[in-house]
This record gives C-alpha cells, sequence and structure tokens, in this order.
C-alpha cells in the first residue's frame, strides 16, 4: 500500500511539473514577439529630451566685429534680438535708436522702427533696450530713455505707446528706464522690467494703469524685493515670471499670486565667476524642459542651468575673458533660442549678434 501511494504521488508530481513546464513555454511564445515589437516600435521613435551641447564658436549672423556704425549692416551697442518664424531676427540697435529686422543668412539688415535720431514722438525712439514678438506682424519695444513701451506694426512707419507716458516716474501709468519685456500671446497680457523703480509692471491690453507683480518694495535683496530688473521670462508652466535681478546678481522666480520670490540661479548679493555664480545677469529664458540660460553680462558668458540644478555649464563665451574672436563675447546682454534650441547673443561690447548652433 505504501509503494502504491507513492508511485501515485510521484506521477502526480511529474504531471505538475510537465503542465508548469508547458506554460511556461507558452508565456514565453507569447511574451517573447511582444517584447521585440515594443523594443522595436521604441527604437524607431525619436528621442524627446533633445541633446543639450552647442559649437563653442560662434557664427557672426548680424554686424560687424568690433565695429560699430549706422549703416545697414552695422550695430551701436545691439542690447537684445528676438527670434520670429521662419529664420528672423528683430535687433535692439541701442545706441542707433532703431530696431533692425535680419533675415538670418543676409548681410544687411532693414530699419522697420525708428529713424537713426532720438527723440519723443512716435516715429522716433531713446536707446531701445529690448524687443520682443507681439503677433506675426508687431513687435513690442522698450524705448528705456523715453520712459515708454511701444508696439510697432509691421510696414508702419510710427509706433503706439501701450505703456508709460514719456515722462519717468512710479506712478501706476509711469515707467523709469523699461529695461525688459515679456509677453503673454494667450492673454495679449504684456510685463515690464521697470528698472530704476525696482518692479515688474503688468499691463492688459487699452489699460492706461498698470499692476505690480513683483518688487516695487524698493531696491534690495530682501525676497520682497527686485534691484534693478532686466531680462525677463514669463513661465506659463508655473504661472511665474523669471526675473534677472541684476544687482542681487541673481535669477528669480517669482509667481504671479506672490508676494516674494525664489531663488532660481545665482547667489543672492554675491558676485563671482564660480558655476553657482553670477555677475550683474541681464537677461534670462527658458527652454521647453525648464532649463535656464543666463546672459552672465560681466563675465562674458552665457551660462545654462539645468532645471533644479544651482551650478552651471559655460555654453558660450569664456569666463571673465572678453575678447572679439568667435569664441568670445564681451558683455554680452541679451539671449534669445529659436525652435532648434539655438542660441543668439547680443554680443553688446562686440557690436554683433552671434549664433551658436547646437548639435
Amino acid at each position: 500500500m505504501l509503494l502504491f501511494n507513492f508511485s501515485r504521488a510521484r506521477q502526480f508530481i511529474t504531471a505538475i511539473l510537465l503542465l508548469l513546464l508547458i506554460s511556461g513555454i507558452i508565456t514565453v511564445a507569447i511574451l517573447v514577439p511582444l517584447l521585440i515589437k515594443f523594443r522595436s516600435e521604441a527604437n524607431a521613435q525619436p528621442s524627446t529630451i533633445p541633446v543639450l551641447r552647442w559649437k563653442s564658436n560662434g557664427i557672426t549672423v548680424a554686424g560687424v566685429t568690433g565695429s560699430s556704425g549706422d549703416a545697414n549692416y552695422q550695430f551701436n551697442q545691439p542690447k537684445k534680438a528676438a527670434w520670429q518664424r521662419p529664420n528672423i531676427l528683430y535687433i535692439a540697435d541701442y545706441q542707433n535708436n532703431r530696431i533692425q529686422r535680419y533675415e538670418i543668412g543676409s548681410s544687411n539688415g532693414t530699419t522697420i522702427s525708428g529713424n537713426g535720431s532720438f527723440g519723443l514722438a512716435s516715429n522716433e525712439l531713446y536707446y531701445p533696450a529690448y524687443v520682443t514678438i507681439a503677433s506675426n506682424d508687431g513687435i513690442v519695444i522698450a524705448d528705456r530713455y523715453n520712459n515708454r513701451v511701444q508696439l510697432w506694426f509691421n510696414g508702419n512707419t510710427t509706433g503706439t505707446t501701450i505703456a508709460g507716458t514719456g515722462v519717468s516716474g512710479s506712478a501706476l501709468n509711469q515707467l523709469h528706464y523699461p529695461t525688459g519685456l515679456a509677453y503673454d500671446s494667450n492673454s495679449s497680457i504684456l510685463y515690464i522690467a521697470d528698472y530704476s523703480n525696482d518692479r515688474v509692471m503688468r499691463y492688459v491690453s487699452g489699460v492706461l494703469n498698470g499692476t505690480v507683480v513683483a518688487g516695487g518694495n524698493g531696491f534690495g535683496t530682501n525676497y520682497t524685493q527686485l534691484w534693478r530688473p532686466a531680462g525677463l521670462y514669463f513661465d506659463s508652466f508655473s504661472n511665474s515670471l523669471i526675473i534677472a535681478s541684476t544687482n542681487v546678481h541673481a535669477i528669480v522666480q517669482w509667481p504671479l499670486d506672490a508676494s516674494n520670490w525664489a531663488l532660481t540661479a545665482g547667489c543672492v548679493g554675491i558676485s563671482g565667476h564660480n558655476a553657482t555664480l553670477l555677475s550683474y545677469p541681464q537677461d534670462v529664458t527658458l527652454d521647453p524642459m525648464g532649463n535656464v540660460y543666463v546672459a552672465d553680462t560681466n563675465n562674458h558668458r552665457i551660462q545654462l542651468f539645468m532645471n533644479g540644478q544651482t551650478e552651471a555649464v559655460t555654453i558660450a563665451g569664456t569666463t571673465s575673458i572678453s575678447g572679439n574672436n568667435d569664441t568670445l563675447l564681451n558683455g554680452p546682454f541679451g539671449i534669445t533660442l529659436d525652435n532648434q534650441l539655438n542660441l543668439y547673443v547680443a554680443d553688446t561690447g562686440n557690436h554683433r549678434i552671434q549664433q551658436f548652433l547646437r548639435y
């Protein structure tokens, strides 16, 4: 009887093992083709995260290196370039009191705003410091020394004042040296870095008075203050303004519903040239991944802070060395990216616009 039971048990175990083996074979037969198909499809899809590296040699796409002038191929301290599809740059030609339009690849620009003479008339500008795209046929200009912001449509010979009065002041309808702009195309709201009032103003289309949305509490390094805000970027993802607080040597993030900022890059009140520090940064922009690009003006370089990182890598220029060859910059003020993340730098001290190609 015992032998009989042992034999039956062994047969049962053998049957179970055979069944498990067959099940395993069937499972493998089903999964392997699926895995092969999945990997094949994955390999066929391009990466959604671009490689972030740029050639160290810049290409002069506008201006003449080291040569200031007012010819249509020259600049005198260009402060900002704004890129527009498919291949257009609008350049704030600061001391020539004009905005130049360049098709990338052309050696000559076209004056579309201002007439080269400074003044307060509607066809004049006085040290335009910043330009941004408002629509397919319009640009917005920070007319710095006229203490106003102008809207200028392509083809028009005059601009329209949409903020400021032409007289410096701190009232809600006044500006004092507007220096940076950010335009929210979804809401048609304009944000203005009101430099000498140490604040950022929000202007709604058609309304003469602005609203203080950042700063306005005197200048300083406190978390409720700005100190000479310059370049701006509106981040719709976080509903925040990213601000170059120049004399704080920092880039700060100010949520639109907040009364204070959070540090994004640099060290509050400390100027320097290592990977964590900045020196009088004048402009800032972001890419679609939330990485932060900074015109580190007095360090003669462009810094990239990866999203959430406090240490930067230099992607254009050489730290603390100014010069005019194709690897150097001289007090760069403005930066912008195109849709391929190629970098354009207003190399102000060299009177040129440099393109650094991503590869």
